[in-house]
């Protein structure tokens, strides 16, 4: 399923900070409709998470392949792999992207295109935003 993501105040504030690193563990969260995510988001919080089921559990899983990009005035990021959570019964309407090397700092909010997504035992596939200046977890907010 594709998604449309922003990216936490907090981070931007964080990076100019030089807390996140390229080395850090980034991880990626699923969320059921009830969870009150937004650019405000600061930390990771199993509150309204997806329960367990199938490979998904509490945290979500790790992000492979961190790459940082500067496109003309705006820096982004992007990971090579996409999440995927098999014989996984879900349902989930965002996800929250954060460091967990640096204390599950938020990085970014995103939610799926089209609204909840339910999984019944099957899998669970994510596309992240695309890489580039206007879709991709960026440092430039809207």
């Amino acid at each position: 399923m594709a998604s449309t993501g922003e990216t936490c105040n907090s981070f931007m504030l964080e990076c100019l900070q030089g807390v996140h690193q390229p080395g850090d563990t980034y991880m990626v969260a699923l969320y059921t409709p009830s969870a009150s995510l937004s650019r405000a988001t600061t930390v990771y919080s199993s509150t309204d998470e997806c329960p367990n089921s199938g490979t998904y559990t509490a945290g979500g899983q790790a992000l492979v392949g961190y790459t940082a990009v500067l496109a003309g005035n705006v820096a982004y990021l992007d990971w090579t792999s996409d999440p995927q959570w098999t014989g996984a019964t879900l349902t989930a309407q965002a996800m929250l992207i954060y460091n967990a090397t640096r204390g599950n700092k938020a990085v970014a909010v995103i939610t799926f295109t089209g609204g909840t997504i339910t999984s019944t035992n099957g899998t669970f596939d994510v596309t992240l935003p695309a890489p580039g200046a206007t879709a991709a977890v960026r440092l430039r907010n809207p």
